[in-house]
């Protein structure tokens, strides 16, 4: 009877000191620490319509909008007050001016790169949207958008001073600067159709909610829904080994991929995720590629 409660105490000990080791190990990064405090309070959707914007427009506001598409296409038409601050270096840059003292609404060309400058940006302490299905799919295709449109560049404010962690500053920047690191998934975006030829092996996690990952799914795939609480479930996920995360249109598995990656782990959604209306003929659904129930 000794043998057996003694045995139990350490199958009850043990775990609960792995976890703790966890904790310590999270408490002691601070970039990590951030990262899993974007999910442990979200706020219920860091996506807003173009309509919001417009609105904001209309008010004058006191919102930035963030224009991270190339300068050329930012140039062609933009925006009213936008700045742009093209995803990749310059977004890096942009970190010594951003303003902490007000929302930042960010727009890109369909909403999966804003959607991890987002996560990103939120964990180096500033307050960011990201625009529903970015300048393509979401703004160009409302109605009366042209009226919101100019082509006038608008310059950067002027460095505010900031108060952010260096180590979280650096691992921003580092995440900026170096999204071509992996040549298979440049901008940590992987395409439908290479999954199973370039990616055989990673582990894929379904964010979509249970009923519709019980509709059907990517074979293999885990489902840890989206929203408040999902970082608890990603210490499943293995950080030796490509995880490749999808959504309904990749939108947030851009904010997820961002917080996996801020977190240490080798993540990257796929495009536009099992896809949508919105999403014309991109996605693994919307390319019939094969899912299991």
């Amino acid at each position: 009877m000794k043998k057996i409660l003694v045995l139990l105490m350490v199958l009850f000990v043990l775990p609960m000191a792995m976890f703790a080791e966890g904790q310590q190990d999270t408490a002691s990064d601070p970039v990590a620490a951030a990262a899993a405090e974007y999910f442990a309070d979200y706020p219920g959707s860091r996506i807003v319509p173009a309509t919001k914007a417009f609105e904001a427009i209309d008010a004058g506001a006191d919102v930035l909008i963030l224009d991270i598409r190339r300068a050329d296409d930012y140039a062609k038409g933009h925006l009213k007050g936008a700045v742009n601050a093209p995803w990749g270096p310059e977004l890096a840059k942009a970190i010594d001016w951003l303003p902490d003292d007000q929302p930042i609404y960010v727009n890109c060309y369909s909403g999966q790169t804003a959607g991890q400058a987002t996560a990103v940006l939120n964990i180096a302490g500033f307050k960011v949207s990201s625009i529903k299905y970015g300048w393509n799919l979401g703004i160009a295709k409302t109605e009366g958008y042209e009226a919101y449109v100019e082509t006038t560049a608008n310059a950067a404010p002027e460095a505010s001073g900031v108060r952010i962690d260096p180590a979280v500053k650096a691992a921003a920047q580092d995440y900026f600067n170096n999204l071509k690191s992996d040549p298979k998934a440049g901008s940590n975006i992987v395409a439908a159709a290479k999954v199973s030829s370039d990616f055989a092996d990673a582990v894929i996690v379904s964010i979509r909610k249970p009923e519709d990952y019980a509709k059907g799914h990517i074979e293999g795939a885990i489902n840890i829904p989206f929203g408040e609480g999902m970082q608890a479930s990603f210490d499943q996920l293995p950080k030796d080994n490509k995880v490749l995360v999808y959504c309904y249109s990749g939108q947030t598995a851009g904010q997820t991929v961002g917080v996996l990656r801020m977190m240490g782990y080798d993540a990257a959604s796929i495009k536009s995720g099992m896809g949508t209306g919105n999403t014309g003929g991109s996605g693994w659904g919307n390319e019939g590629l094969p899912v299991v129930k």
